[in-house]
């Protein structure tokens, strides 16, 4: 007997796949329109979007809550469009973080968590990224907030300036902060990215976007979160992967739940290198099968008749 973890119709005809559990893995969106035909059904439409996304993929990088905030009637239309176990990892409003680098913004805050309220079974750690021009003289605005969030809740912060990579008592202070909070350290892995030379239009804009910053091995909290910026290539980044594979499997066996995120300068790419980090995570764990992709489902209809 076959067990089907969830489902996805296409055509009318409904696919089972196996849906992954030990861990969460997700790309930085789930609305390109360049996936059609590739990641998505050849008739998708944007309504299809999230419902296809999520029939493999169980995360998402909430990035657009940076530029606006949903409606809650926005919220409800995602939340049944994805399984039980999807978790969307909102990232905190860019007022709260860029323009106001996190000064007076308790109100801000509390008014931004409370929109979420009406899908809490679909939050994953809500997602503090910190400008690069944070730098430890403002931590204490930092500690202020870190202890009015919310337990209800969990969260993930990502810093940017060089004072929190200084292997000292910045980056320990830092980290400890995180621990005594429970709160995970946003790991930002992008050396592939910057160690390419290569004159794409993608790579290059990706470049300038991206921080080169140290990559930590290490968590703070049960739910290590790992940004991965690679190749457009998804062998490309193989040696990185298996890097990571190793650290996530024995992350699994000390029974966290960690949160990895797939980027690619043309973004076309995330679902492929996520195909292939599970692929070699599943080579050092035991590991339910990656749900095949809705183009792939599709075809393999259109191969029976």
């Amino acid at each position: 007997m076959t067990r089907c973890g969830l489902g996805i119709e296409l055509s009318g005809i409904k696919f089972c796949s196996m849906a992954i559990t030990k861990y969460h893995l997700g790309c930085t969106a789930w609305s390109l329109k360049e996936w059609v035909g590739r990641f998505f059904t050849d008739d998708a439409k944007p309504a299809d979007f999230l419902k296809q996304y999520s029939s493999v993929f169980n995360t998402v990088e909430g990035n657009t809550t940076f530029y606006q905030v949903p409606s809650r009637e926005t919220l409800q239309k995602w939340r049944r469009a994805t399984p039980d176990a999807f978790k969307f990892c909102f990232k905190f409003h860019r007022s709260i973080t860029h323009d106001k680098q996190l000064h007076n913004v308790e109100d801000d805050i509390m008014r931004f968590l409370e929109t979420f309220d009406p899908i809490a079974d679909r939050l994953g750690p809500f997602f503090i990224q910190l400008p690069p021009q944070f730098s430890s003289d403002q931590f204490e605005r930092l500690e202020t907030v870190i202890r009015l969030l919310p337990g209800s809740y969990s969260y993930a912060v990502e810093v940017r300036h060089p004072d929190f990579f200084d292997n000292g008592g910045k980056e320990h202070r830092l980290n400890r902060l995180l621990k005594a909070y429970s709160i995970d350290r946003v790991i930002f892995d992008t050396r592939k990215l910057h160690t390419m030379k290569s004159e794409e239009a993608s790579i290059l804009e990706a470049k300038k976007k991206k921080p080169k910053v140290p990559v930590r091995f290490m968590n703070t909290a049960s739910r290590p979160f790992v940004r991965f910026v690679g190749s457009n290539d998804p062998v490309g980044n193989e040696s990185y992967l298996k890097e990571w594979a190793i650290v996530v499997a024995d992350w699994i066996k000390e029974g966290l739940h960690p949160y990895i995120f797939t980027h690619t300068p043309d973004s076309v790419s995330q679902p492929a290198v996520g195909r292939k980090f599970h692929q070699l995570l599943s080579e050092l764990i035991d590991m339910e099968p990656m749900p095949a992709w809705p183009v792939e489902r599709q075809d393999e209809q259109l191969n029976l008749f």
